[in-house]
């Protein structure tokens, strides 16, 4: 079967005709697409989570979140106090608590610097998330703790470096 060609012998295009105003759609992937059927071509799938969310939020990522945005927020306001600092989050303290310490269990630990390791800021997870009744609760006091250790290894009151400190 030949195709139709023109007057100079190349093959004729052929085009079909759209309504005026008519553009093609450019492909979108299956789990773009509000349901889709799932990979055996059995079922429709809909997307478990949805666009904005996190797909996967743990308590202790939601955690160091709130720990991190603390720390970015002190040391865009005191970053000659961060110099030679680490901070760390940890579920539990160790079960021997030191002599000094007045609570059973610290809900945070400072350990200055010394033979070229920098100072130290130590946040326990599960004491301070029992300890607060709620997520703005917690906030606070992932906040004071930090502040408090923070004033602690430099030698400054909290309230020196947040003036909400305790609130």
């Amino acid at each position: 079967m030949s195709m139709p060609s023109n007057e100079s012998g190349s093959p004729q295009d052929h085009t079909h005709s759209h309504p005026v105003g008519w553009q093609r759609k450019t492909p979108v992937a299956p789990w773009e697409r509000k349901h889709y059927r799932n990979r055996h071509g059995r079922g429709q799938r809909q997307p478990m989570f949805g666009v904005r969310m996190p797909r996967y939020r743990t308590k202790s990522g939601a955690f160091d979140d709130l720990v991190a945005s603390h720390i970015k927020r002190l040391r865009a306001a005191w970053p000659e106090l961060f110099v030679n600092l680490q901070c760390a989050v940890e579920d539990v303290p160790p079960s021997d608590p030191l002599d000094w310490e007045e609570h059973k269990v610290p809900l945070s630990r400072a350990f200055p610097a010394g033979n070229g390791i920098p100072a130290r800021i130590v946040l326990y997870s599960m004491p301070l998330q029992s300890r607060a009744a709620s997520w703005s609760d917690l906030e606070f006091l992932v906040r004071d703790e930090i502040v408090f250790q923070l004033a602690n290894l430099n030698g400054m009151h909290p309230e020196d470096i947040d003036p909400d400190w305790g609130m």
